[in-house]
């Protein structure tokens, strides 16, 4: 039986809302019992995919939920804006692709950091990327 409640709704306005939507994924995956190293790389994504809302989807929101299961326990994040889509998304999941002068590491960092990611976009109608985090079994 899997269980999922959305812990924290962070709307992405402006810059300092970056800020917290890493405070609210740390504190989620605190709570779980996340180790540093899970912990350092949850905060990482939700930091490069909440600055990707706020830049290039002109702001959003994010979710920070809290999935149950009775092998695991996931973090699970989902931002979405209604900005203009992403026109190539193999191109914007190339390791160095920036398309405003970045690292290029927003996405590809994200995905791979991630257990689980997931895009959905098209021109014109925002975007939606999932990344869920899932604690690490002591036998695992």
């Amino acid at each position: 039986m899997t269980s999922v409640s959305t812990v924290h709704e962070v709307p992405i306005r402006e810059e300092v809302d970056i800020v917290h939507v890493r405070q609210a994924a740390r504190e989620v995956a605190v709570s779980v019992g996340f180790s540093l190293v899970e912990q350092t790389k949850l905060v990482t994504a939700a930091s490069e995919l909440a600055r990707n809302t706020l830049k290039h989807g002109g702001g959003g929101v994010a979710d920070v939920e809290l999935e149950r299961t009775p092998a695991h326990t996931a973090v699970r994040l989902v931002f979405r804006d209604e900005g203009p889509g992403i026109e190539d998304v193999n191109l914007a999941l190339t390791d160095g692709y920036s398309s405003a002068g970045g690292l290029g590491l927003g996405l590809s960092g994200a995905r791979r950091l991630a257990d689980e990611f997931d895009l959905e976009t098209a021109p014109g109608e925002g975007t939606t990327v999932v990344v869920a985090f899932r604690t690490r079994s002591a036998s695992g």
